[in-house]
């Protein structure tokens, strides 16, 4: 090799040397940053972790912070709805069968009693399983991390958050025992429907205390934990069987039950879901009504709370299956998409309200929210106000085409009866009567008589007000009604009986109230005698169910509202039919679907009740010798 070649290797060499000096320099230089960093980064972290620990809260003070729960129940005490929180009374883990609180920990934290608050295997696992599935499928929470998460901190999902946990989860541990821990879940884990702990939710599902569970009711109730909702057992009792089944095998697995005793529990599993106690679902409008009004009666709610409301749930119930039945017959074919129905006793005590269809699609209650034109239903008004403005129901009125300014009522069929009695002009519903009478009392009057018997919007006073072009609520209208039902006595419609809390004591209990007479009781006769001809000859025959009764039917411009009002000595029932953006039905009127459906509620509420006669229309009494002896002498 040529000396030239020999120094250009030496000299190629030399480069590699410095060039790999500089890299390794370079390197050295890097790793050192990068370990300052890391150093840094973890002093950084441990800091933090410490600040953390410092500010835990007090973890002898096991506490929760809640809703207190307001229970409404019917006139028998049914059960019609529930809100805020249910905590039932601590359960004690001793008090329990083993299999209850083997089930929590069996599919919750199999590892509970082995780890000290934090089950890194358990993470380890969770960790794999998700990699694996490319998504969150299983949490790596401990029983403990859960009991410091619903007790001590927000369900917010940050990192500092779940480190807060896990800290607060190793101090849980050191506080207390795996007994006590567990307890403390057991007593306070959610199961839905507001119902929290192992004692509300057995009373919620199976109407029996937590030391009674069966192991398939157990079973039940730790599958529910994983997703209340999902697997609850009165709306999915298919979804909770196949839950129940998972916790039976994992219940083995761990050695909790034998397979003798899973077998046997799921031999039982068709009879324990059929016995489910299911939610109501019965008076969802009337609840959220009453619900609204209970801080009037006793103030700020700082504790659970019972309130007896008026309601019966049997026509409560039968109320909603004529609204549906009938407009599932009939809705369709007549562009009939909503109703609405309140039942009243005579002193204004609220049996029944259906604020529409399905409370599931929409809880606009269209009993107490909606304002809608009455129509015809608001004639009485002006009819009662003539009455006591001298008319009688014999008087004689034209019914002919009639001109006021550019207006021209007519009547609903176009046609014109000539001269016609008072009496016939309202069993008939003929408008261009209703007007002459407006005109001859003056509409001030007419509002100032609808507002004595119960109305409380404000009414404009011009002559179309007879023919119901104001706008009123359901409920208050059927509350205007309820005069002519008890003898001439205004009624504010009610729903509260009385209030207690949960030990008994009463907060609030409804006083006997004397009614405040606004009609006179020989002017309640003579409309009691005009509006029952309705029910037997006029626009209301098919709400005649064969009890002495009265109403008026009702039908707004372009068929937008359809109502049927009527009473008896008993109840007061208004049925509403429309449709919430005001389409127009096809020609549905207040003596078609609305009557129907008032004839059934209303047959249905006087099951078992003796026919009472209208006020006013009783048989006067004969009088005796004496009086009719007197009678032929003075003559």
């Amino acid at each position: 090799m040529s000396k030239a070649k020999r120094g250009e290797n030496q000299s190629a060499r030399k480069s590699r040397k410095a060039t790999a000096a500089r890299v390794g320099a370079i390197a050295a230089m890097v790793f050192s940053h990068v370990a300052s960093a890391v150093i840094w980064i973890g002093l950084i972290a441990a800091a933090g972790v410490i600040y953390l620990a410092l500010d835990l809260p007090k973890v002898d003070e096991a506490a929760l912070t809640r809703r207190p729960n307001i229970r409404l129940v019917d006139i028998t005490g049914w059960e019609i709805a529930s809100f805020g929180d249910i905590y039932g009374s601590a359960v004690d883990l001793k008090k329990l069968p083993k299999y209850v609180p083997a089930a929590v920990v069996a599919v919750e934290d199999r590892r509970f009693y082995q780890h000290p608050g934090i089950d890194f295997r358990g993470l380890a696992r969770a960790m794999v399983t998700n990699i694996k599935a490319g998504r969150t499928v299983q949490g790596g929470s401990t029983i403990t991390q859960q009991v410091a998460k619903n007790l001590f901190l927000s369900p917010d999902r940050t990192l500092i958050r779940k480190v807060r946990e896990a800290l607060l989860a190793l101090k849980l541990e050191r506080v207390y025992s795996k007994d006590q821990i567990l307890t403390l879940y057991m007593n306070r884990v959610y199961f839905g429907g507001g119902a929290y702990g192992f004692e509300a939710a057995s009373e919620r599902f199976f109407s029996h205390p937590a030391q009674d569970l069966s192991i398939f009711e157990s079973a039940i109730l730790a599958g529910l934990l994983k997703a209340p909702s999902h697997y609850n057992p009165s709306r999915e009792p298919d979804r909770a069987r196949v839950r129940a089944d998972v916790v039976l095998g994992t219940m083995v697995e761990t050695g909790a039950i034998t397979q003798a005793q899973s077998d046997t529990a799921r031999k039982g599993a068709t009879r324990t879901l059929k016995a489910v106690v299911p939610p109501s679902s019965r008076g969802k409008y009337f609840a959220d009504w009453v619900v609204a009004q209970v801080d009037s009666y006793v103030g700020t709610i700082d504790r659970d709370i019972i309130v007896q409301t008026t309601l019966d749930g049997r026509l409560q119930a039968a109320s909603e299956d004529a609204l549906e039945k009938t407009l599932t017959k009939t809705g369709v074919k007549q562009n009939v998409s909503q109703g609405a129905v309140v039942v009243l006793v005579t002193d204004g005590a609220v049996r029944a309200m259906v604020g529409g269809r399905d409370y599931g699609d929409s809880q606009f209650n269209r009993a107490t929210q909606a304002l809608r034109q009455p129509g015809s239903a608001f004639k009485p008004f002006v009819y009662l106000t003539a009455i006591e403005h001298g008319a009688h129901p014999d008087d004689i009125v034209a019914d002919a085409p009639i001109k006021i300014g550019k207006w021209k009522p007519q009547n609903f069929d176009g046609k014109y009866m000539g001269n016609v009695t008072v009496e016939t002009a309202l069993t008939k519903s003929l408008n261009t009567v209703a007007v002459r009478l407006a005109q001859d009392v003056g509409p001030q009057a007419i509002i100032a008589t609808a507002h004595r018997m119960g109305i409380t919007q404000t009414l404009k006073p011009d002559l179309s007000l007879a023919l119901g072009s104001g706008e009123v609520t359901l409920l208050e209208l059927t509350g205007a009604y309820a005069p002519f039902s008890n003898g001439g006595n205004a009624v504010l419609p009610y729903a509260v009986l009385n209030i207690t809390d949960r030990g008994g004591k009463v907060l609030y209990q409804r006083e006997s109230q004397g009614l405040e007479p606004v009609v006179a009781p020989a002017d309640v006769a003579t409309m009691n005698r005009m509006m029952s001809q309705v029910l037997l000859h006029g626009t209301g025959t098919a709400a005649a169910f064969g009890y002495p009764a009265a109403g008026k039917t009702g039908t707004s411009s372009d068929f937008r509202d359809a109502w049927f009002m009527g009473f008896t000595a008993d109840y007061v029932a208004g049925v509403w039919v429309g449709n919430d953006d005001g389409d127009s039905m096809k020609k549905v009127t207040g003596g078609g679907v609305p009557a129907v459906i008032w004839h059934d509620v209303m047959a249905t509420a006087h099951i078992n009740h003796e026919p009472h006669i209208l006020p006013g229309l009783e048989a006067p009494e004969e009088p005796d010798l004496l009086s009719r002896m007197l009678h032929v002498f003075t003559r």
